[in-house]
């Protein structure tokens, strides 16, 4: 009887509820702990007749728990391992664009057999932000003058969606809006007065933005750029113009199965220049003082041996 208030003493911290004896049972059953606690607390509450019946009880409630987790399948899970066939793209003299690999496979935890119905993926590439201005210029007096502006605040310099089939097949129209799915569904945030914020999709400024960014080839929309090699192993060919900006590009992956979402990744790669572009564009930068003499006197030179090879004598 000396060793009761011991142990309950000692119980109270390991416990979730010491205020009674279902509480303290409950909250370490399954335990190895607590087989030991609800010994105790028998010893402590039940008559010496009733404490066997009572640990057999509690051995058996074991028991079932640990047999009925053992029967019950791991939840099977998937999950995107994917990489690039280069992480970063050098810009010299002679780039005119190239071409990025997009590998990968869906991994799944627990089982290893594919879903009936296959999977779709979309990859939603993004480059530094930047801010533009748009604006609409109207006829007066027989000359064009800039009538209207509107600028798009921190809006992606490059954006592809690069899917296995068209979005509208793989989700519902309300999970592409909300996932941004799609060139003409990604936010564009605009200064409207003193508000920042998106507009309607047949806006006249927001479309002109869109036109002039694919006829650029820097907003790109590819429906069959991602293919799938087998049920689980899958490849995707990202575009890179010539006129892509340096930065860094994040890559958003996400995995459909059954027209709902079920795993996601990233990947990220870089664009910089090499050579006497990066030369040139640093000079700027961190010199401009001496870039802007150095290209007067560039002109200037350059003029001069213009006017001395095509003189007329």
């Amino acid at each position: 009887m000396r060793r009761a208030p011991l142990a309950f003493a000692g119980l109270v911290p390991r416990t979730r509820s010491s205020h009674d004896l279902a509480a303290g049972t409950v909250a370490n059953f399954g335990f190895k702990s607590g087989t030991r606690i609800i010994d105790l607390l028998v010893s402590f509450s039940i008559p010496k007749f009733a404490q066997r019946s009572r640990r057999m009880l509690a051995s058996f409630g074991i028991g079932t728990l640990a047999l009925a987790l053992a029967a019950t399948p791991a939840a099977a899970a998937e999950r995107l391992v994917s990489s690039l066939s280069s992480h970063i793209i050098k810009i010299t003299p002679s780039f005119t664009g190239t071409e990025l690999v997009l590998f990968g496979i869906v991994e799944r935890e627990g089982e290893n057999t594919p879903r009936r119905n296959g999977y779709d993926i979309v990859a939603t590439v993004k480059g530094p932000p930047e801010t533009l201005v748009v604006r609409r210029k109207e006829r007066l007096a027989g000359i064009w003058v800039n009538a209207d502006s509107r600028p798009f605040v921190q809006v992606p310099s490059y954006l592809a969606t690069l899917s296995n089939r068209p979005v509208e097949e793989i989700v519902s129209l309300d999970v592409a809006r909300r996932l941004q799915l799609g060139v003409r569904r990604t936010m564009l945030r605009q200064q409207i007065g003193p508000d920042l914020a998106d507009v309607v999709r047949d806006d006249p400024f927001r479309a002109a933005f869109l036109r002039l960014k694919e006829s650029r080839k820097l907003y790109v929309e590819r429906k069959d750029a991602v293919t799938f090699l087998t049920s689980i192993l899958y490849s995707a060919t990202i575009p890179i113009p010539a006129g892509a900006p340096t930065g860094t590009y994040n890559i958003e992956l996400k995995l459909f199965a059954d027209r709902a979402p079920i795993a996601s990744g990233t990947e990220a790669f870089d664009i910089a220049k090499f050579g006497f572009e990066q030369f040139v564009a640093e000079s700027a930068v961190d010199h401009g003082l001496l870039y802007g003499l150095a290209s007067a006197a560039m002109a200037l030179l350059t003029g001069w041996l213009a006017a001395v090879m095509f003189r007329r004598d």
